[in-house]
């Protein structure tokens, strides 16, 4: 990619002054770092409140009176059994039900919701939807937006004391609490936390207000990355792609019973048959003995060293204080405890299968 297609994001004159080390995401420049550092970055939204400027992700409203039935054909959804404000994780499958993207689906209204997409797969999304958009009485809007989330235990005061009331919202719940804003609660690092796309006239007093709580620091994506890990949430491209399924990635609890059963979506027939035979791999949690890290791409073998899978994301967990991974393995070998061993620079580590997340997570449900 040359460097002009590389696409800049709206605040980016707030991070070059904030410090922020740049390098390439999914076609964006982002912030990977700022001065603190990423073990600070990632103790610090821990323990109080971290703010992400995500706006290389993609907001698209969806609405008309067929909104719900195209939402239905789009993803293995019920758009429909959504109550108003209700926020919920599903996908885009392809034919064979491949997962083409996560998103999530807020229902705004009877007839309008907002859809999250992630930013390397945001073209590819619209595209899509609006291809599947033409069979229905419904439009795709994106909308440009910054959008910034703002994570960890202080969140919701910090919100509070910048003027924005965070009380009635719930988890898994998104609103709009003013013209041209979208708020919702959920979080990509488990603590609870909330995300707030809006123009960028507003984004830029919120952001003056929240920075001047010592309360909240920037976050660049290196932290984002290892909050997300040990918290045992998927990174589209690298955990979950359009070869898997949501069977194997252990995502079919996104996916209601009844629509697993009977939904007319996009990869129905294919996810259905899956879901017959069994994943032949499953997503599991990877901690590696000692302090070395084992990195995405490691292959990984049995105790035989017979090939038993591969490594989709992994680095050091600063509050797990361990190597902490994710990846693929066999089935039966995908149960807590039993030991692989992953090819590293051609060392074999001792790795064993772990449950996820290796951080509690700490959303506010109630």
């Amino acid at each position: 990619m040359t460097g002009d297609d590389t696409k800049h994001l709206p605040l980016e004159d707030i991070h070059v002054a904030a410090g922020a080390r740049f390098g390439a995401f999914a076609g964006w420049s982002m912030p990977l770092t700022y001065p603190a550092g990423v073990m600070k970055e990632h103790l610090h939204t821990r323990e109080h409140a971290g703010l992400f400027d995500i706006s290389h992700m993609k907001l698209f409203e969806v609405s008309g009176p067929e909104a719900v039935s195209l939402l239905n054909r789009a993803c293995p959804l019920d758009a429909g059994a959504l109550e108003i404000s209700q926020s919920k994780l599903s996908f885009f499958l392809n034919e064979a039900g491949g997962i083409l993207d996560d998103l999530i689906v807020t229902r705004l209204g009877d007839q309008r919701f907002m859809v999250v997409a992630n930013a390397g797969n945001a073209v590819a999304d619209e595209k899509h939807l609006r291809a599947l958009a033409a069979d229905f009485d419904a439009k795709v809007e994106p909308l440009e937006r910054v959008f910034l989330a703002i994570q960890g235990p202080e969140a919701w005061a910090a919100l509070s004391r910048a003027g924005i009331e965070t009380g009635s919202l719930l988890f898994m719940h998104g609103v709009e609490p003013r013209q041209n804003w979208f708020m919702s609660r959920s979080g990509y690092t488990g603590e609870d936390g909330f995300e707030i796309g809006l123009p960028e006239t507003d984004a830029r007093d919120l952001v003056a207000k929240l920075l001047g709580d010592e309360r909240v620091l920037w976050i660049g994506l290196a932290a984002r990355d290892s909050l997300r890990l040990e918290a045992g949430l998927c990174l589209h491209g690298q955990d979950i792609t359009p070869e898997t399924d949501p069977a194997s990635a252990g995502l079919m609890w996104a996916i209601p019973k009844e629509i697993r059963a009977s939904g007319a979506f996009i990869g129905a027939d294919a996810l259905r048959a899956a879901l017959e035979r069994g994943p032949a791999q499953k997503r599991v949690g990877l901690k590696p003995e000692g302090r070395q890290p084992v990195r995405a791409g490691a292959a990984l073998f049995d105790a035989d060293g017979k090939p038993a899978g591969h490594v989709t994301s992994g680095g050091f967990g600063p509050s797990a204080g361990h190597p902490v991974a994710m990846g693929y393995v066999a089935t039966p070998l995908a149960k807590p405890g039993t030991r692989v061993f992953a090819d590293v620079r051609g060392t074999k580590i001792p790795v064993d299968i772990s449950s996820l997340p290796f951080t509690p997570h700490r959303y506010r449900k109630g």
